[in-house]
């Protein structure tokens, strides 16, 4: 219930930032003019929400992260239609590469050319991956604390469905932590896989 709970509010809290951020000076066309009203929208109150969820998702993905063995981290389900998925590696560097690659475009920052949605081929070991998966939220903080700063650029994400005319600040934000928990209900189930039980569920 907690997850599905927190799903809801992702969503919620993205749909009310849609139309709350044009007004702050976050939008595609706002901050890339300086003459533009930044409206009424407390910037600080909508910071310190996102904060919230960022500690939130980082602590649940990063501790069931953690819990899993480094000899499980090519682990893939075989028992059903599984055939072509990611391995539990690859989950978590594709969690994070996502974070990066949103994160610099609600940062305004060109994208690294080295990765794409699956991560760089580089990050293999288990704490390679760890340590890439915590400079991704990160790189996510960064952006949260950009919001309402009317001097950070914004750019459109190829990665995003939202057109560069729609595209928000928060929006990428609220965007990559949806995704980071669409991911982290599929961590778990491979921990649950092999016998462990997550971290969010212990006693």
């Amino acid at each position: 219930m907690r997850m599905t709970r927190m799903g809801f509010a992702f969503v919620l809290l993205a749909a009310c930032s849609s139309g709350a951020i044009a007004q702050t000076g976050d939008s595609l066309a706002s901050v890339n003019d300086s003459a533009k009203s930044t409206g009424t929208v407390d910037a600080g109150r909508e910071k310190q929400a996102f904060r919230v969820f960022l500690r939130d998702i980082q602590h649940q993905v990063v501790t069931t992260a953690e819990a899993m063995p480094a000899t499980k981290y090519e682990f893939t389900p075989t028992e059903g239609e599984f055939k072509g998925v990611r391995t539990f590696a690859r989950q978590v560097r594709h969690l994070s590469a996502t974070n990066h690659i949103l994160a610099a475009a609600a940062l305004g920052e060109e994208a690294s050319t080295d990765i794409d949605e699956n991560g760089p081929e580089t990050v293999r070991t288990k704490q390679e991956v760890l340590a890439y998966l915590n400079s991704s939220f990160e790189h996510l903080g960064r952006a949260i604390d950009a919001v309402g700063d009317p001097k950070v650029q914004l750019k459109a994400s190829p990665i995003s469905p939202l057109p560069a005319t729609k595209t928000t600040r928060l929006a990428l934000i609220a965007e990559a932590l949806i995704h980071a928990f669409n991911h982290y209900g599929q961590m778990v189930e491979y921990l649950r896989m092999n016998g462990i039980v997550p971290p969010s569920s212990r006693p």
